[in-house]
């Protein structure tokens, strides 16, 4: 793999990848599965094993739920060799090529039109793969990384799109960590280098460098995330989780803030910049409820 050029697209067909936790270490894992009636009956008639003895070597593997957990593709294997080719093709095409292209050149995807669906219960568990990504890339220097924004909070709608934080000591470290994460998947945009910071925080004496971040997102076009990185115990890196934490505890909050992402959907279609549109409905909220998260916190002890 070492001496592939770096343009190319390498995949390595690794029998016991979910068993030995390696799925991590690569871009992407797909899984390739058939029914056990299917899996059976090749074994039995393909290989020669009888069916105990088949039934012990699956038995033996990860379960279909471990594997579920580890892939990011799972490839239908229950139909003709022809069939899977197929599948293959457009996986190639349709994921695997945009993948590399946008590593490549390190251009950001196309955003997701400012377009709400309802919560995916697989969400938390496709934030947890990105997450074992970048622990990997990160190693030590990553002192915590979260599933935060509204992706992370039960029952919300929300943008398809997985907002990851992680929380680093200083902003060298982040930059040091530029080119693993790019190697990980996710391409560092250095226009997006800050968060605004809410009117009540500015106004308590907290310091407007402190809401100063880094960006990177993925070049998946399968699995859209943002990746925020930033500084340990600055308000910025506090409030991603405290708003999380907030919503997930009050669900009536929960609920009033569903309300105004529609609101703020519904301008987005009649601005001629959706995002102008989107972020001018909200912020006005923000501004408001970043003090009642912080009362809400003091009251409960809440801490990151």
């Amino acid at each position: 793999m070492a001496a592939a050029p770096p343009e190319q697209i390498v995949v390595r067909d690794i029998p016991l990848l979910v068993e030995l936790h390696l799925a991590p270490f690569f871009h992407l894992a797909v899984v390739v599965d058939a029914p056990i009636e299917e899996r059976l009956r090749r074994l039995t008639e393909a290989r020669g094993m009888n069916r105990e003895d088949a039934l012990a070597r699956i038995d033996a593997q990860a379960s279909d739920e471990q594997r579920r957990a580890a892939a990011d593709i799972w490839l239908d294997n229950s139909g003709s060799p022809e069939e899977l080719r197929d599948r293959a093709r457009r996986l190639w095409a349709e994921r695997l090529e945009p993948f590399n292209a946008g590593l490549l050149t390190g251009e950001r995807l196309a955003g997701p039109a400012y377009e709400l669906v309802p919560h995916n219960p697989a969400w938390p568990v496709q934030a947890e793969r990105l997450i074992n990504r970048i622990r990997v890339a990160a190693g030590e220097k990553a002192i915590r990384v979260d599933h935060i924004g509204s992706t992370s909070v039960p029952g919300l709608i929300a943008k398809d799109v997985i907002d990851l934080q992680l929380t680093v000591a200083s902003l060298e470290v982040a930059d040091e960590l530029a080119a693993p994460l790019a190697n990980a998947g996710f391409v560092r945009l250095d226009h997006i280098d800050h968060d605004d910071p809410q009117g009540a925080a500015l106004a308590s004496g907290e310091a407007p460098d402190q809401w100063r971040k880094r960006f990177h997102t993925s070049a998946d076009p399968g699995r859209q995330a943002n990746l925020h990185l930033r500084v340990e115990g600055w308000p910025n890196q506090r409030f991603a989780l405290l708003f999380r934490d907030w919503l997930r505890g009050n669900p009536a909050v929960a609920d009033e803030y569903a309300r105004l992402k529609q609101r703020a959907e519904a301008r987005a279609r009649e601005t001629d910049d959706p995002a102008d549109g989107y972020y001018e409905v909200k912020e006005p909220w923000f501004a408001a409820a970043y003090p009642r998260a912080l009362a809400w916190a003091e009251r409960t002890g809440w801490r990151p």
